[in-house]
Parts: C-alpha cells; structure tokens; sequence
C-alpha cells in the first residue's frame, strides 16, 4: 500500500481528517487536483466565523444562550421533514452538542482565538421557533479564515516534512479502487504543474495518470458552488427558477467533480436540492477567480428593493433570512435587487466577507482593528465605492435613481415613488418606537451592545438627511456558496449505499457530506456553521478512518 489511508481534497475538513489521521499513527496519501498554494481551499477566503453556544466571548456580551435554545433554533432552520434526514438530524444534535461544549475549548488548546464582539447574522423571520440565531453566536476568528486553517495546516506540513504525509497536488481523482467489496485506493489524471496564485483558476491539462492504495479513502473534496452547472441542475423549484446570471462566491475548484466518483462507488447522495446562495453579491473590483463576487454582511438600516423598486416585505432585509430573500428575489423576474443606503450606514453597516477584504483582522493587528471602530468607511468598502461596478453614488434622490436606471439599462425605476418609500421610512424615527417592522427591528437590534459598539446597527437617523451622505445604492446578485447537500454518512463519517450499509473502506466530511450526515443544515443554515461543520466531521472522519487500518 501507498499509505494507509488517502485523503481526497485538501480543504479545511480534509486538512483536519489527515491531522487527525497522523495523531493516531496513520500514514496518510493527501490528494488534490490543485497545488499546494490552495492548501485550506475555500475556508482560507471566509471571514472565519464560527457558531459557539454558551461562550465566554457571548457571556461577555451579556448573551444569555444554551444548547436547548441553540437546538430550537437549529431545528427551527432546517426543517428536517424527509426520510433521509435520519443521519442529518443524528449529526446536527450531535453538532450543537460540540458547538456549545467540547468544541471551544478543542479548538483554543491548538491556538486559536476569536474577536470579542460576537455577531448576530441570520437573525431570521421574525418566528421564535423558526429560522434564525435568537442570540448573537458569530464568532470571528482572530486571523479570519486563515486563522482557521493554520493550525491544521502546520501540522499537516509537519508531518510532510517527517515523511508521514505524502502530498499528491495536481492529483485529479476519477476513480475509486474496489477489491473484495471494499475502497482500496484511488485511480485519475495527473495534471500539469501549474504556478498559479491561490484561488486563481488552474489549468486541467492532463500529463499521466496515477494509481495510488490504502485502506481507506476519505472523501473532502468540498461542494459545487464553483459549478454554475450542476448548481442550475440541481436547483428546487421551491426557491423558483435558476437565475441566468450567478456570481461566484467560491473558486473554480469547487466543482463537485467528486460526487459522481462516489456514487459511482456505490455511496448515496441525498438532498442536492438543498443549497445556501446569498443575494447580497457584488462583482469583485479587483476578482481572483472567474465571476468573483463578495458578498455584503449588512446591518438593518438599509432599505432593500426589487429590481422595479419595490421594498421588499418584512423580514427581508439585510441580514435577516437569506434563503426567503432569495424566494421573494426570484419570483420578481429579474436576477439582481438594489440597496438603498448613505455613506455612514454604509461605511459602519456593510461588513465585506472574505479574509482579504479584512485585511486588519486577518492580520491580526490591534491597532488596525481599532482604527476600524474610529473610521467612518475602512480602506476595503471605499474601494468598491470607487471602483465597483455595483455601487453608485449621489446627493438626491432624483440623480441617485437616474444612475441606477442607467446601469441597469431600463427605465424600472420611479425617483418619485422611491423618494416616498425613502421620506416614509424616515419619519419613522422621531421616536423610540414605531409602527414600520424595519425601524423596530433596528431598535431591537440597538438593544444589543456589541451592534452599538461597533455600529453594526447604525444610530437611527434619516437616509436624506445630507450629514450622512451622500446617498449610495448598491444593485445586488445571486452569489453561489454553498451545498447543504451531499454524500450520505453515519455518526462514524462512514460513506452510506442506497440500502442504508456502510461502502467498506469510504469516508467523507465537510461539505461533500452536506457538512455531515449528507444535510446536516436541513434546508437552511445559521451562519457560523459551515467551517465549524468542516472541523467537526473531519475530526470523526480522520478518527474514524485512522482506526479503520
């Protein structure tokens, strides 16, 4: 044998299972179609939150949070109500169990650490027992996504440069190796060497082919977000029709290349009409990979419409329920909606994710973040006011309207009726209270201080009013994120067939397996769970794998 066991994608989970793998004593063969440069894939580019129940940065903020309230709001999320989501419901208790107990503490004893103020995304529709975090729980790892990855990274190349792993980069697997009813190994094309920059599209030249056995194969190789295809395909008709047009919020690796192999193998995927894409995109001014877009993080001040100029209806703002703000979206007919904000909501409210967009907290450096909290737009947002496509600027409402108008190439919008819109909300705010759901929301997210404190939600005030101009809109698309779907597995991250049985010698994690179990989110996620989702099964799944061989 090659190793005794191999590791199919070098992502987040797959760099946890192969760390897992050598501390039990295991040899490990770590394959990628992409260079050593990704190493961490996606995860390396988030803004590294991470979902904590009952931490110390939460008690902190005086959040009060527990593992029954966690779990209500987890199940009120998903809304597991398919045969299939026995394993998935499994995994996501057992998910919320670690996130509010061993996890922390797991992951502070190899170093990492997080920002004190904790974030409240996704904060639902507006149901106590429906979707959304009832309490702030995004943890913001100090270092962001980087930071995440770093731990698991060092010991991986640890243990490349003691020789128990080998790392196979450029390995595209298209095939597994059965023998005697079990996964012995794994066949595919080696790919020519390729320099290119992390997260810079790869070439697919194929030079050889390659042959390698073990006995076990882990399956990491991440979802299809990258895959404008196989995302269309795959698209519920619940969430209405497939936009035309998609940004990208992932690299192009991330293809779903794997999922065939797998099932070809005789594993099962289940629930690949369950997938999590933001309506918060915007082109990337400065793009790393084809179609990259960043996605806005916004607060509650804004005012959201329809391509035709419609505010959408309560609780469809900025940060609040994505997958129906994606519903709504798609039923208007068009493919992008508008934001319409000042500079000062914009420069507080309007957090940009990914690591190199945060450059002060994916540095780690305390006085930048500090300058952060004293600066009314940080250097990141005022790049896309100045050079994105997206973002347009003017002192009235009448010229604001025109530019929208023209960069849409339509005559959709009315200056007048959204100047309405606009003088309503704003005669809202003579009091402490309100009948418009939108301005109570903002109070009540006021009533949280780490959103006072970093002006998450901004201090109520009129968008017309020209000390906090001048206006900005921001026309919005569909970015592709994430599969909530995937490969079937058990508690052990053992890969399941189409009879319920484990495929001997198959294991998968992170977001191939839907992040566990094959959906652990159900139909919709809280945010914070998607690394943690990669940490936890790839930790069961090196486990599990290593005490295989």
């Amino acid at each position: 044998m090659d190793a005794d066991l191999i590791v199919v994608g070098h992502g987040l989970a797959g760099l946890v299972a192969t760390a897992e793998a050598v501390a039990a004593g295991r040899r490990v063969a770590l394959v990628d179609q992409e260079s050593q440069a990704n190493l961490g894939g996606q995860a390396f580019w988030s803004f590294g939150g991470l979902f904590f129940v009952g931490s110390p940065e939460q008690r902190l903020m005086s959040i009060k949070d527990s593992v029954e309230l966690a779990w209500q709001d987890w199940c009120g999320t998903a809304g597991f109500d398919r045969p299939e989501d026995h394993w998935p419901r499994r995994w996501a208790r057992a998910y919320v169990e670690f996130a509010s107990g061993e996890k922390r503490s797991w992951l502070a004893g190899i170093g990492m650490r997080w920002f004190p103020l904790v974030g409240w995304a996704e904060r639902g529709g507006g149901r106590a027992g429906g979707h959304g975090n009832s309490v702030p729980r995004f943890h913001v790892t100090w270092g962001t996504g980087p930071g995440v990855v770093a731990p698991f990274e060092e010991r991986v190349r640890a243990a490349i440069a003691t020789g128990r792993v080998v790392l196979h980069d450029r390995h595209r697997v298209e095939e597994l190796i059965i023998e005697s009813g079990r996964v012995a190994g794994v066949r595919g094309v080696r790919l020519t060497p390729d320099a290119a920059a992390r997260g810079v599209a790869s070439s697919r030249e194929p030079v050889g082919d390659f042959e390698l056995r073990a006995g076990a194969v882990v399956v990491t190789s991440g979802g299809i977000g990258g895959n404008h295809d196989l995302v269309r395909a795959q698209w519920p008709a619940r969430l209405g029709t497939a936009p035309a047009r998609m940004h990208t919020g992932v690299p192009a690796y991330v293809d779903g290349s794997m999922q065939p192999v797998v099932q070809s193998a005789g594993g099962r995927l289940i629930n690949g009409d369950r997938m999590w894409h933001y309506v918060e995109g915007i082109e990337n001014w400065d793009p790393i990979w084809p179609g990259h877009a960043i996605r806005i993080l916004g607060g509650p001040s804004s005012l959201w419409l329809d391509a035709r100029g419609r505010r959408l209806p309560a609780p469809l703002w900025l940060g609040y329920d994505t997958l129906a703000t994606l519903k709504h979206l798609r039923q208007s007919g068009f493919d992008y909606s508008w934001v319409l904000t000042n500079r000062a909501v914009a420069g507080k409210e309007f957090a940009l994710s990914g690591s190199e967009q945060n450059p002060d907290l994916t540095g780690r450096s305390i006085p930048a973040v500090l300058r952060r909290a004293r600066t009314e737009v940080g250097p990141a947002l005022q790049n896309f006011l100045d050079h994105g496509v997206d973002f347009l600027q003017a002192d009235d409402i009448a010229t604001l309207v025109a530019k929208m108008n023209g960069l849409a190439g339509s005559t959709l919008l009315d200056a007048t009726a959204i100047e309405r819109l606009v003088r309503d909300r704003d005669a809202q705010l003579g009091n402490p209270f309100a009948k418009d759901a939108q301005v109570v929301a903002l109070h009540n997210a006021r009533a949280y201080r780490g959103d006072r404190i970093s002006k998450r939600a901004f201090p109520p005030h009129a968008l017309l009013d020209p000390a906090y101009g001048p206006l900005v809109a921001v026309r919005m698309h569909v970015l592709t994120r994430k599969s909530l779907g995937g490969i079937e597995t058990d508690l052990g991250a053992r890969v399941l067939s189409v009879t319920g049985d484990p495929v001997p010698g198959l294991y998968a994690a992170g977001e191939a397996a839907g992040f566990g179990g094959g959906g652990v989110h159900g139909y919709a996620a809280l945010e914070g769970s998607f690394l943690g989702g990669c940490l936890f099964s790839g930790r069961a799944a090196g486990r599990a794998a290593a005490a295989d061989t």
